[in-house]
């Protein structure tokens, strides 16, 4: 695996991560890409880190490929019988909760349990595991958005989230992203309401070259960024440093992190803006309530301790 410490821009690079022996962290979506990235440079720098994937043979490989203290389990977020096995068995407490796995503008498709693919795998699955884990996190929980909240149109469906009446798989990821950063928004005012020392906060990896865009449903879509993955994406290293950066930073709860590059697409980390559509707390309030009422589960009272 490339090294995380040379950064060509210098600056906060993954050189810049505290100690971190004696913390335990998980990454959902580990196996490859950003995710991979972020456990190397969370392990490297001492933590433990739990490699949350589907594949397990190829956590394990990718697991093989890191220095540091690592495992490996089961995590299907677009199943919730598999979140909440995940959950129940964890014991201890956990520092950091990274929920970094995703799909990206797939072909119609649901999950396990009749969810839109996108919207049921990178909002719901990560909303229940979340809250679920959330009676053992200790310090933080960052959530990997995109740029993708800010298209043309992207809104929140309330009154069809599968959107059925008028799927494209670009409007299904946006919404996804969207409710990424709305999830973040009101799990952080819920945390202060409940007087929770634990912060949420949020990332995006700017134009990164990884495998997320080689399943999008269009074959052009494909062929063009993958050109663009070649000429203008920055590494998927550099993508990461966004999430790792809200991880061991002191950030205000609700921060939202990204590269500082012209359009956010590449760049050193660093506090950036998000939509209107992102900051609406009705908005993120009504979400919170809808997932809650479609995973079964909720904000839990655990979470009150400081």
């Amino acid at each position: 695996m490339a090294d995380l410490r040379k950064n060509p821009r210098g600056g906060w690079n993954a050189a810049s991560l505290p100690d971190l022996s004696g913390r335990t962290a998980v990454v959902t979506g580990a196996n490859s890409g950003i995710g991979s990235v972020t456990a190397q440079a969370l392990a490297r720098a001492g933590a433990h880190v739990v490699l949350a994937v589907r594949d397990e043979a190829r956590g394990r490989a990718a697991a093989a490929r890191m220095s540091g203290s690592t495992e490996v389990r089961r995590l299907d977020l677009a199943d919730l019988a598999s979140v909440r096995e995940f959950a129940s068995a964890w014991d201890g407490p956990l520092n950091l909760l990274v929920n970094n796995a995703g799909v990206m503008m797939l072909p119609r498709q649901r999950t396990r349990d009749g969810f839109e693919m996108q919207f049921g795998t990178n909002h719901l699955g990560h909303f229940a595991l979340t809250n679920l884990l959330l009676p053992q996190v200790t310090d933080r929980v960052v959530t990997v958005s995109s740029g993708a909240h800010r298209w043309s149109g992207a809104v929140i469906h309330f009154d069809d989230l599968d959107l059925d009446a008028d799927y494209t798989p670009q409007r299904a990821y946006a919404q996804s992203k969207l409710a990424n950063l709305l999830f973040t928004l009101e799990l952080q005012r819920r945390l202060t309401e409940s007087g929770s020392p634990v912060r949420a906060l949020a990332a995006h990896p700017g134009y990164a070259a990884t495998n997320l865009q080689s399943h999008t449903a269009n074959p052009a879509a494909r062929v063009f960024l993958k050109l663009g993955n070649r000429l203008f994406a920055q590494s998927d290293e550099a993508g990461a440093l966004p999430t790792l950066y809200a991880a061991v930073r002191d950030l205000p709860g609700a921060s939202y992190v990204g590269p500082d590059g012209m359009g956010e697409m590449r760049g050193a980390p660093t506090l950036v803006g998000r939509s209107r559509a992102a900051s609406d707390p009705e908005a993120a309030r009504r979400l919170w309530e809808a997932s809650a009422e479609l995973t079964g589960v909720g904000f839990p009272a655990e979470a009150k301790a400081a």
